[in-house]
């Protein structure tokens, strides 16, 4: 993992270099030794995105519109942030009227990427939020294409892993540790009814899960299958369950788009751990589908569509 984001640090500040050379007032800081990336000043984010350089103010303002600048995460002006390159890639993508080059995609297993959902700029959505689960802070998916067949696109980059559950790790200091803390087990703990700790605050997880995967509710499970596959389990239920309470495999699932540099999501990682886990829980592990940024470059590379776009995706990410 050191070397991986060592080698993509060198490729930044080079890229820097290139492409932004007067770095007064756009980065935090000139060049930094010790493996730090260059991260924009945050009222300068949007260089982060990249942006075809003869674009009119209404791509651009489209482009922009697809993220507000509400829903950027902490981190959005560092060039490590998987949302400003997701935004880069799938929000070009929408824009330009290109999203139907994901629909000839196969996954890593050679399944349709997108299955039977159709993606258009009309019907693909960023940061989407999903209200049905019960959540006090709701679902929201870094890529969404809505339709009577839905995908929920979960996007990685330099990630060590996928998102895992919270609750074991709450601090001493932290508002709810005392209510909602867990020892990473599904079990009935400090005095609550439910095993898990969301369940007992009306989270609606455990509701579906025995529907969609092959883990039960009304038993002891040491682990928790969730602690580690959170995310993945999270975005599922977010697009194969409805929000009238139905649930329906045939008409959603998930995509994980990943580096396939990054060891995490290589075999033994974290990350490859946690996607084949939950496919193997999985009903139908086809509700859970995976492929790599390299594999969507080619393919735009391949169609000749967006030239600018995968020159600065090579110069900035080397994609």
């Amino acid at each position: 993992m050191t070397d991986y984001k060592e080698k993509l640090v060198r490729r930044y500040w080079t890229y820097q270099k290139t492409c932004f050379p007067k770095v007064e007032g756009c980065f935090e800081r000139p060049f930094a030794p010790g493996g730090r990336p260059p991260v924009f000043c945050r009222h300068k984010a949007e260089k982060n995105v990249i942006v075809k350089p003869d674009a009119t103010q209404e791509e651009i303002s489209r482009l922009f519109s697809l993220l507000p600048k509400g829903e950027r995460h902490r981190w959005f002006h560092s060039m490590n942030s998987s949302q400003a390159l997701a935004q880069s890639i799938l929000g070009n993508l929408a824009v330009y009227n290109q999203l139907s080059l994901l629909s000839e995609l196969a996954d890593d297993a050679g399944e349709p990427l997108l299955d039977k959902a159709q993606a258009s700029p009309e019907n693909f959505f960023m940061e989407y939020k999903v209200s049905h689960l019960g959540e006090p802070r709701r679902t929201s998916l870094d890529g969404f294409i809505a339709g009577q067949c839905q995908v929920a696109i979960e996007c990685k980059f330099t990630e060590p892993e996928v998102g895992t559950c919270t609750r074991p790790l709450l601090k001493p200091s932290d508002s709810n540790y005392k209510t909602d803390l867990c020892n990473g087990t599904f079990t009935q703990q400090r005095g609550r009814k439910e095993r898990c700790t969301l369940t007992e605050i009306g989270v609606l997880y455990w509701k579906y899960i025995p529907e969609l995967l092959k883990w039960q509710d009304d038993t002891d499970l040491d682990p928790c299958p969730l602690r580690k596959n959170f995310q993945l389990v999270r975005n599922i239920l977010a697009v194969c369950v409805r929000p009238n309470g139905d649930v329906s495999p045939e008409n959603g699932h998930m995509v994980l788009i990943y580096d396939e540099r990054n060891p995490a999501f290589q075999e033994g990682g974290c990350g490859w751990a946690a996607v084949e886990e939950t496919q193997q829980a999985l009903k139908d592990s086809r509700l859970l589908r995976k492929c790599s940024w390299q594999h969507v470059v080619r393919q735009i590379r391949n169609k000749a569509v967006l030239p600018w776009l995968t020159r600065q995706l090579e110069l900035k990410y080397g994609l």
